[in-house]
């Protein structure tokens, strides 16, 4: 089946004829006539199978021209990055569409964005939650109008901590509307906001057989500690006709940036790095600039990189194995993608064990073991993380106030005259002089 006979609208058809797409992706091809039906609907699938092209197609193409100055579909996603790459995408595909689209992101001018969502209106909003209540609440931005919500990569909104936002943009929508889920997973978290908020939705499962993961080549290297994982990296990326585009993934932002200052002695110039402590313009310019080649290392955590579309990676290498092993195939699924063979390397230190035992559970024998290379030098130096006992503290505990007897210390002599009653005393017999009482 193609784009024609799912029955997009003819101007989306010109945009995706401009962009050389003509088949749907499976979740594209099932989701699109039950969307345009107006049922609620949960799609889950894995990352880089097309997921917001899932939603925006037969969005965009029921979306009617209108001059209200409020939106009727609203699209959260739980980044910065996100909220811009899915503005993009719907620029792309609305070349022959006149269609008002506003995006609201943290870390900018909030009254900026009010002026502008008020003053010029708009079709679609899209933004975080957090930065979506924030305007609401001001009366600038309502919801009275809202026909179609869609919540893209709502298991990674929840672990974010987004459900008191998620719920107070709900109160505030009207009870007649079609909402559309997408994730990557459906965890029991998702499932019981979903049975809380959704009217009878339809679940669409893509459930990957074939895989990514059937294209990508996976090596595990032991290493065994974080410094020798960096002399790793750096023995790779020596190889640039090879390691052209790398996506390297740490776990948590201060690996991110003690990766990112090693790499760029050796490589200057070649490495950019994002993740949720930088600033909102230093994240956009290195997603632009890898998405362009002008670098060929970005280095990213998975909240910040989660959802976020790449194309041609030739690797993508794991600095550790992830906390959850469902965040390695959505690691290791932005390469391989349209059919190409892609590359991934997972290292893992002796501490990591078994955290990269889950992984195997995961994907296998897909995962192969490789010796680590004789040209490595092995360093000596130790990272917070892996000094011995650093994580394990001698804190003294609190004693329990229900328990106390109060403060005590022996006084001064002075002062046991004092509480004595002593000058009480002399002061209430000076009183009695005064007045006369004997």
């Amino acid at each position: 089946m193609n784009f024609k006979e799912l029955r997009t609208a003819p101007p989306l058809l010109k945009a995706l004829e401009d962009l050389e797409f003509v088949y749907p992706t499976k979740i594209q091809e099932k989701c699109f006539r039950r969307i345009t039906a107006g049922v609620d609907l949960v799609g889950i699938a894995q990352t880089g199978t097309g997921k917001t092209f899932a939603y925006l197609l037969p969005i965009l193409s029921q979306l009617k021209f209108s001059t209200e100055k409020h939106p009727s579909i609203m699209i959260i996603v739980p980044t910065r990055e996100l909220v811009t790459q899915v503005h993009h995408e719907i620029d792309k595909l609305c070349k022959y569409k006149n269609v008002r689209v506003k995006s609201v992101i943290g870390g900018k001018n909030i009254n900026t964005q009010k002026i502008d969502i008020y003053d010029g209106g708009c079709e679609i909003i899209i933004g975080t939650p957090g930065r979506l209540y924030d305007i609401a609440v001001t009366g600038m931005l309502r919801f009275k109008n809202i026909k179609k919500l869609v919540i893209d990569e709502v298991d990674e909104m929840l672990s974010l901590g987004f459900r008191p936002q998620l719920e107070q943009i709900f109160a505030m929508l009207p009870e007649k509307r079609q909402n559309l889920m997408f994730s990557a997973t459906l965890s029991e978290d998702v499932r019981t906001f979903i049975s809380k908020y959704f009217y009878q939705p339809e679940e669409i499962i893509i459930d990957n057989t074939n895989t990514p993961v059937e294209n990508i080549k996976q090596a595990l290297i032991n290493v065994p500690n974080f410094f020798t994982k960096i002399e790793v990296l750096n023995y790779l990326l020596g190889d640039k006709e090879e390691f052209s585009k790398v996506l390297v993934f740490a776990n948590n932002k201060k690996d991110a940036d003690l990766i990112f200052e090693n790499l760029q002695i050796a490589y200057p110039n070649e490495i950019g790095v994002i993740h949720s402590n930088k600033s909102q313009n230093f994240r956009f310019n290195s997603i632009k600039n890898y998405a362009k080649n002008t670098i060929r290392v970005l280095v990213a955590t998975d909240i910040v990189a989660r959802g976020l579309d790449f194309v041609d990676v030739t690797h993508v290498i794991s600095m550790s194995p992830p906390e959850n092993p469902a965040d390695y195939i959505h690691r290791i699924g932005r390469t391989g993608r349209a059919d190409k063979m892609g590359n991934s390397v997972l290292l893992c230190s002796p501490f990591e064990e078994d955290l990269c035992l889950f992984v195997k559970e995961k994907v296998g024998a897909a995962l192969k073991n490789i010796d680590l290379p004789d040209e490595i030098k092995i360093s000596n130096i130790l990272s917070e993380d892996e000094k011995p006992g650093i994580k394990q503290k001698n804190y003294i505990k609190t004693p329990d106030i229900k328990k106390s007897q109060g403060a005590f210390h022996e006084k001064s002599e002075k002062r046991r005259k004092i509480n004595s009653g002593g000058l009480r005393q002399k002061s209430k017999r000076k009183n009695i002089k005064r007045s006369g009482r004997k």
